[in-house]
This record gives structure tokens, C-alpha cells and sequence, in this order.
């Protein structure tokens, strides 16, 4: 029970850090997904983070393109999963970088086909467009989920460490 308090805790912080002031796309959402994933026990590896989620999303406002967010969550998470039997800083760090890129290409691929077609044309240069649009955004995004996922692996590394918290068991399939 110590366990799920204290990923709790960590988790919501996160989410409400994205209502401090911060750069654009410079957000803990994989992080959060792919730390509880990996610390939490599966049943609660998504509904605690997206809870938090949209605690967070109910104050800063529900946007048309949220299913595509929650989305790369869910598929954050699933990397996540993956990552509880290769916790080794290289993999994380890997992930964290696979997320972002997840997030840009699944994200802008949203805001070109959602959008009315005025900003974005409904072609291939239409979409090609969009994406170089969002470059400017990427580098925060790969920085602020390399940055909160060493800060929420190496927390619940020392939560687990200073209150005796129990990791979920892995267990590996051969």
C-alpha cells in the first residue's frame, strides 16, 4: 500500500507540474507513463497517471485532440511494460527518446488531419508542412521527457531505497 501512495504522489505532482509556467511541449506525460508502467503494478500502471492526467487536463482546459495524447500515453505505458525487465539507464533513456518521437509523429499527424484544411492542406505537402511546423516544438519535448524521466525513475529509485517501498514483481517470460 506504501508503494501506490508514494507512486501516487509522484505521479500527481508530475501531471500538476504542467500548471506551473513552462516552454511549450517541455511536459512530464511520458514520464509519467513510462515510470508507472514500470513501477506500479499493471492494474494501476494506467488509471493512476491518467487520473492525474485529467486532473490536469480539467484545469487547464479539454482540447479536440486529446484522444491522440492519451493514445501515445497508453502506447508510452505499453513501452513501459516492456522497460520493467530492462531498467538499465540506456534502455530508459531510450524509451524517453522513443516517446518523444511517438508523441511528435502521432500528435502532428492529428493536428494535420483534424484541421479544417486551412492551415494545413489535406495533401502530402499539407502534412509534410505540419511537421516541419512542429520541429521548433520537438527539442522541448525530447528535453523535458529525458529530464522528467531521469527525475521520476531516479525518485521512485530512492523512495524505494529511504521508505522501503516494494517494486511490483517482474516477472519474466523465456
Amino acid at each position: 500500500m506504501k508503494h501506490i501512495i508514494f507512486a501516487s504522489g509522484l505521479i500527481l505532482a508530475a501531471a500538476l507540474s504542467r500548471l506551473i509556467p513552462h516552454p511549450f511541449n517541455f511536459t512530464p506525460i511520458a514520464a509519467m507513463a513510462l515510470s508507472s508502467a514500470v513501477y506500479l503494478d499493471k492494474k494501476y500502471a494506467f488509471i493512476i497517471p491518467l487520473a492525474a492526467m485529467l486532473v490536469s487536463d480539467a484545469i487547464l482546459g479539454f482540447h479536440s485532440g486529446m484522444i491522440w495524447v492519451y493514445g501515445c500515453f497508453a502506447l508510452i505505458a505499453l513501452m513501459g511494460l516492456w522497460l520493467r525487465s530492462h531498467k538499465k539507464p540506456l534502455f530508459v533513456a531510450g524509451a524517453a527518446l522513443t516517446s518523444s518521437v511517438l508523441f511528435f509523429v502521432v500528435t502532428n499527424f492529428a493536428v494535420w488531419f483534424m484541421g479544417s484544411g486551412a492551415l494545413y492542406p489535406k495533401t502530402w505537402e499539407g502534412l509534410v508542412a505540419c511537421y516541419v511546423a512542429a520541429i521548433p516544438f520537438f527539442q522541448n519535448t525530447v528535453a523535458g521527457d529525458l529530464l522528467y524521466t531521469g527525475a521520476l525513475f531516479g525518485l521512485f529509485e530512492l523512495g524505494a531505497r529511504w521508505f522501503k517501498v516494494e517494486q511490483p514483481q517482474v516477472v519474466s517470460v523465456k
